[in-house]
């Protein structure tokens, strides 16, 4: 056994000998000259180039390590597909396949989230990455015997990081895109700082975005569920700060961690709402449980509503507001325009054919009197469906609740502000 893993080795160090000579056979001029194949660079800005069926790729004149070992690709546009892909490549990659697909490769897919180490097949890695956010990579100090350290991070927090065979002098950073619309914004000379206090890397805490913590820890934007979790009062309860508005009017989760049971609730609630009842169950709430896929709305009894949610999956909740809705608080807010999401007519519930029988039951259970306002619920960016509801004075806030051991959940309030 000993004698294959030694010749596996060193057929692995004879393919990195013979890549470090086709570098090196690289005319000096050429050596450090970048690479584009369908895309177009104007400044610092990329843009893919092709017909959607084509990969279009980026690298770098020079080598990872002739600069801070550490560069970053902020999303402008996604695009049809949002297919980009940050990493590093050998010199003469082929530019026909994204960064990671092949051999001597490694990057991080915006899509959906996962690392490619020289493989077709990803493995989940970290959260998808949508227009705004940035993309970083990077490569350890500590790296040595002949094992590479490559980190990444987003939004200028690190997600993860994999140790790949080689050196860093024959690794380029590296762009892949495959859809139309596609742009990014190229920077080469990004820092990578991790500020430390007494060894530890500093989090913003995020508590300031909510009004209302009970049995929930959190940290940065993952809310872990800190509660007994052996009876149903023992419901964890999250509430942001601030209601849904014509500006901020939808927020999402990322189950990261389902725990025991899944018992995980996305909601709206009013401000008042009882901390030891899961969001759903009592009046002035409305809310999509991932366990069971149903819908609650001010009831403790739900309704068949859409699929059941896990691990790795994204939940949204948003309000549709009339064109002619303000808030009372006299905000300076655009009104939300119709156009950018399915007016209420068209969004439609595809796994049940009785959303209007079902509406008629749950009526009963949501006896507010208020301006009327349709609620849509989502999982991983599709409608899974909507209901009209009653908004109370003082508007609807985003409401989690979590009710199992182990239960976590990374919350974006402000998902489409980017």
């Amino acid at each position: 056994m000993d004698d294959i893993n030694l010749h596996y080795r060193f057929l692995n160090w004879r393919r990195r000998i013979g890549e470090i000579r086709d570098v090196q056979a690289v005319p000096h001029r050429e050596r450090y000259r970048e690479r584009l194949q369908r895309v177009l660079r104007d400044g610092d800005i990329l843009r893919y180039h092709g017909n959607s069926d084509e990969v279009g790729g980026f690298v770098a004149a020079r080598p990872l390590y002739l600069g801070n070992r550490y560069f970053e690709v902020t999303i402008v546009d996604t695009g049809v597909r949002g297919m980009i892909a940050v990493g590093l490549v050998t010199k003469l990659y082929n530019l026909d396949h994204q960064p990671g697909w092949l051999p001597h490769s490694v990057a991080f897919h915006a899509d959906d989230g996962k690392l490619y180490n020289g493989n077709t097949v990803g493995q989940q890695f970290g959260p998808k990455c949508c227009r705004g956010d940035r993309i970083g990579c990077g490569v350890s100090l500590d790296s040595d015997d002949g094992q590479l350290t490559v980190f990444f991070t987003k939004n200028g927090k690190e997600v993860g990081s994999v140790e790949i065979p080689g050196s860093p002098d024959v690794f380029y950073p590296a762009v892949g895109m495959h859809s139309l619309g596609e742009e990014v914004l190229l920077d080469l000379k990004a820092e990578w700082r991790v500020e430390e206090d007494d060894g530890q890397m500093i989090v913003d805490s995020h508590e300031e975005d909510w009004s209302r913590l009970h049995d929930v820890k959190v940290t940065g934007t993952l809310l872990e569920y800190v509660g007994k979790g052996k009876s149903i009062v023992d419901v964890g309860l999250a509430q942001a700060r601030r209601p849904l508005n014509t500006r901020f009017h939808y927020y999402e989760l990322e189950i990261t961690d389902p725990g025991e049971k899944c018992y995980i609730a996305l909601g709206l609630a009013r401000r008042d709402y009882p901390k030891n009842r899961h969001p759903g169950w009592s009046r002035g709430s409305i809310a999509y449980h991932a366990d069971d896929g149903k819908l609650f709305q001010g009831s403790g009894v739900g309704h068949a509503f859409g699929p059941r949610c896990f691990e790795g999956n994204i939940m949204g909740c948003g309000i549709m507001f009339p064109r002619d809705y303000s808030l009372d608080a006299g905000d300076d807010v655009d009104d939300w325009d119709f156009d950018i999401i399915p007016k209420p007519s068209e969004v439609q519930n595809d796994l049940y054919a009785n959303n209007e029988e079902e509406e008629e039951e749950e009526e009963e259970g949501e006896d507010l009197e208020g301006r009327k306002v349709t609620v849509f619920f989502t999982r991983n960016g599709k409608v899974v469906g909507r209901r009209d509801v009653a908004l109370p004075v003082g508007g609807l806030y985003p409401t989690i609740g979590m009710m199992s051991p182990g239960e976590k959940v990374k919350v974006d309030l402000h998902p489409l502000s980017g």
